[in-house]
Parts: C-alpha cells; structure tokens; sequence
C-alpha cells in the first residue's frame, strides 16, 4: 500500500507539471496571436505614414511594400475585408518566391490572398529559381494572373546581376507602376567596380522598373546620375524605385552607431536569421521612425531628394517575424 500511495503522489505531481506546461503553452500561444496583430496594425500605420509623407511633397510618389501581403486586410486576416487604408497607401505589392520556394513548389496560401487584392495594385514577384529548365514555367504562371516576375537564379542569389533576358520588353514609356511589365531587381553593387559602371550597365537595358539602393557603397546617386537610369537603351521613360528596409536595421548603414547591438537601443529586438548584418526591430518606436521619415535627415526625404520616383519598403513583415519563429 505505501508503493501505491508515492506512485500516486508522483502521478498527480507530474499531471500537475503537465497541466502547467499545457497551459503555459496556451497562455504564450495566445500572447503571440495577440501581440503578431497589434503589431501588424502598427505596421500599416507605419507604411501609411510613410506613404502620406512622400506624397505630401511628391502626390505620384510610388510605395511598394515587399512581402506581408496579410497587411492588405484587416487584422492582418485575409479572411476579413480588405484595408482600404493601407491599400491606398501603396501602389502595389513586391513578393519573393511565390509559384516556385525553395522545394519548387507554388505558396498557394499567398498566391489566393493576391488574388483578392483590386486590380489596380501591381504585384511584383521576385522568383527563385533553382532549375533553369523551370523559368519559363514560372514566368508563364506569374503572367497567367498579370503578376510581373523577375527571375532570379542561383548565381544572383543577392540581387547582384543583370539578367540578360528580359520578359515583354518594350520601348513604351513607363510613368506609373500600372504601366510596368517587368523589372530589375539590383540593390547588391558587388559586380561592379565603380557606380559610373553600374549606371552605364543599367543604361544600357530595357526594363520598365529598376529597384536599387539609395547609395553606391556609401555615395548616394544624384538627381543627374537618376536622370540617366530613367531612360531606357531604346529611348523609352522608366521608373526608378529605391529599396529601403523598414523592418530590420542594418549595421553598415550610415545610421548605425558603433556601440549599437541586438538589444542596445532596446528596440534593436530579435536577431535575423541568415543575415548576421541585419537585427529585427520594433519599428513603432519613436527613434526608428524618426530615422526612417518625417524629417529633413530621414531616410525617405533623402530619397525623395534624390529624385527617386518611388520607394521599395522591405521587412513590412517584421510585424510576424518578431512574434513568430
């Protein structure tokens, strides 16, 4: 009898021990649904602000949010209504690895929530394409529902070459994100050896759109130098967007100081996994925004001062990743 009451006693003990991991999982998974869509609303707040910003000075400025696609809804829930706040805060929307991820197979979950986007929001889709037997393919499926591919293979895995081939080229002139049917996706300078190099290699193509970086290494392009990447090699006008990441600071930026790191300032908060460079960050916090818009020495007016047509916001969906795994 004495063996069966201490057998008991440890089976009680460890139910309770069960019960209590049980509901400490429920209580944090409920936290992290609850904080993913108080973020996700900051988030739109923050592509808003940004958005009213730029257009305050420039009423044909052009937003595209990459990624985040659930932003486009309430609560971050494309099973509820559209946004239209934020909808029209944005011109379009950019998206990675799309009908083809790292298995080759098509992310059918996101592609439907595009699907449900109005007409007049470009989605732009930035493929990975292992097997180059397979790009025709994806760009087939991407034109199939008027989404705009760019293909990238293994050996630009950093958005530091360009392509040769270029789908629907045009010599149309191109004013307005509605009007693109491709573009060049080249924010890495790597490949080239001078920033006269690389303008006069992206002069010398015809994309509807190119999206690269406010700075060549550290020196910033000028209006006359935008002027020329304007224009395409057959005579034809293009759009210029710069990239610009909203959702995780990156330690060569000129923002960054020397005695920054993951928790210092505080809002520096998870570290980014497969970029040793870069740290998620609370991007509602004063401090950050501030470095990102709303006054003279923001990132978005030096932009804007640069003569860019419109801005590429990366890392929309830190709002998930920081809450999520």
């Amino acid at each position: 009898m004495k063996i069966e009451k201490i057998d008991m006693k440890r089976y009680y003990i460890t139910l309770l021990i069960l019960l209590s991991i049980l509901l400490s999982v429920g209580f944090n998974s409920e936290d992290k649904d609850k904080n993913t869509v108080k973020a996700g609303k900051k988030m739109q707040e923050f592509v808003i602000g940004i958005s009213n910003y730029a257009r305050k000075q420039k009423n044909d400025f052009i937003i595209i949010p990459q990624n985040g696609s659930e932003l486009a809804f309430e609560n971050s829930n494309p099973d509820k209504n559209l946004s239209a706040s934020y909808l029209k805060a944005i011109d379009g929307i950019a998206i990675e690895e799309l009908f083809y991820n790292e298995k080759g197979k098509a992310d059918n979950y996101r592609i439907e929530n595009l699907k449900k986007l109005p007409k007049d929001k470009k989605i732009m889709v930035s493929e990975f394409v292992k097997n180059k037997d397979d790009i025709d393919k994806v760009i087939q499926l991407n034109q199939t529902v008027n989404f705009v591919p760019f293909i990238r293979t293994a050996e630009n895995y950093h958005y530091h070459l360009i392509p040769e081939n270029i789908n629907l080229e045009n010599a149309n002139n191109i004013t307005k994100l509605s009007d693109v049917q491709n573009f060049l996706y080249l924010i890495n300078a790597d490949d080239f050896d001078t920033k006269k190099q690389l303008i006069e290699a992206v002069a010398n193509t015809n994309f509807d759109l190119v999206l690269i970086d406010l700075y060549y290494y550290s020196f910033p392009y000028t209006k006359a130098e935008l002027e020329l990447l304007k224009k395409k090699k057959n005579g034809g006008k293009r759009l210029v967007i710069c990239y610009m990441n909203v959702g995780a600071a990156e330690n060569w930026r000129n923002y960054w100081q020397p005695d920054w790191k993951l928790g210092n300032p505080k809002w520096l908060k998870k570290k980014y996994k497969g970029y040793d460079n870069e740290i998620y960050v609370e991007f509602w916090d004063a401090n950050w925004q501030k470095l990102i818009y709303g006054n003279e020495e923001s990132y978005t007016q030096k932009i804007i001062n640069a003569g860019f047509d419109g801005v590429f916001l990366d890392n929309v969906e830190a709002y998930y990743n920081l809450y999520n795994d």
